[in-house]
């Protein structure tokens, strides 16, 4: 096959699953939320990466399907969850489960689709099912620690580069390096691939965030699927903002904050004022290499991995297709 053939079909037979997904038939209230988050589409990132981790162990794929499919039901209840926190109204282009339907019923259906997910992995047959089932409840913790502080940071001016990092590998990063893992654990690796490829899968999720950052402000907007310069109109803490404050000069710096504390403005004005300061502190390259460290790091990790290189390719492929994406 082709490249990136292969990791699309993954991706089909992903789609396909979740549409075959069957839930009770009542409460509707509770169900139909939950069915319409998982029908919004999305890259699903995480169950293609937990189906070629295993397919470098073996190649029964449909075996491990539920597991992919939990770890999917459970990142769409990260976001239905985040979505509420930050009172967002739409979702790739479609309604929010609060605004579609109320409050209540985000925080439930999302609750529920936690329980489904860990159902899901749960009804995969592995002798190593306790060691799967403890790298979830802890994934699940470090997701909530990085919301905390994604929450934290909306308060602070101060908030540093390391901090950030910090933040996305804990809120984006350890749900990737979850997902690669877990295919890795299924499909019976040595404990040093199994490492190799959780921190692996933690810079790729790394490059993948700050990629959206940076894509944010010097994306196309057609391509990209959402207006650009979103984060700088909601005065969003990203790699972008707060490397262009730890390295502006004073007069920089007071025109940072003049526009990040304005209540009223006019948005168009604000993306280009903001980003003109980006530009003169060569904050898109600052970004980009930050990126490719990530990415370099990654490649570093995988060459760990005691496999054959023809093994590997497939995952590495997708990995890259990521970093090189515009969308």
């Amino acid at each position: 096959m082709m490249k990136m053939e292969y990791s699309a079909k993954l991706l089909e037979k992903v789609n396909a699953a979740i549409a075959a997904m069957k839930y009770p038939v009542q409460p509707v209230g509770l169900y139909e939320p939950i069915r319409y988050v998982l029908s919004m589409g999305g890259k699903r990132i995480r169950p293609v990466f937990l189906l070629l981790s295993y397919g470098m162990y073996r190649d029964d794929l449909d075996r491990v399907m539920n597991a992919a499919l939990g770890l999917e039901t459970y990142h769409n209840y990260t976001l239905l969850h985040d979505d509420l926190m930050d009172r967002a109204d739409m979702r790739r282009g479609m309604p929010t489960v609060h605004k579609k339907w109320n409050n209540n019923t985000a925080i439930l259906s999302g609750d529920s689709m936690l329980v489904m997910a860990a159902n899901l992995i749960l009804s995969v047959d592995s002798p190593a099912f306790r060691e799967i089932m403890q790298l979830f409840i802890q994934t699940a913790l470090l997701i909530g620690e990085g919301q905390q502080y994604d929450m934290n940071f909306e308060l602070r001016t101060d908030v540093t580069e390391n901090e950030y990092i910090e933040m996305i590998r804990l809120k984006t990063s350890v749900l990737v390096a979850c997902a690669v893992k877990m295919g890795a654990m299924l499909g019976g690796a040595t404990t040093e691939d199994m490492d190799a490829l959780y921190v692996f899968g933690e810079k790729v999720g790394l490059a993948f965030q700050l990629q959206d950052d940076y894509l944010d402000v010097y994306g196309n907007a057609e391509i990209f699927g959402k207006r650009i310069g979103g984060d700088i109109i909601c005065n969003k803490k990203t790699f972008l903002l707060i490397s262009a404050y730890h390295n502006a000069n004073e007069t920089q710096q007071k025109d940072l904050m003049d526009w990040l504390s304005r209540e009223q403005f006019d948005e168009i004005e604000k993306i280009r004022a903001v980003t003109s300061i980006y530009n003169q502190l060569g904050i898109d390259k600052l970004c980009m290499k930050r990126i490719n460290k990530y990415f370099k790091e990654a490649c570093d990790c995988l060459a760990c991995v005691k496999l054959p290189e023809s093994q590997k390719e497939s995952l590495w492929n997708f990995a890259a297709s990521l970093i090189d994406r515009k969308y």
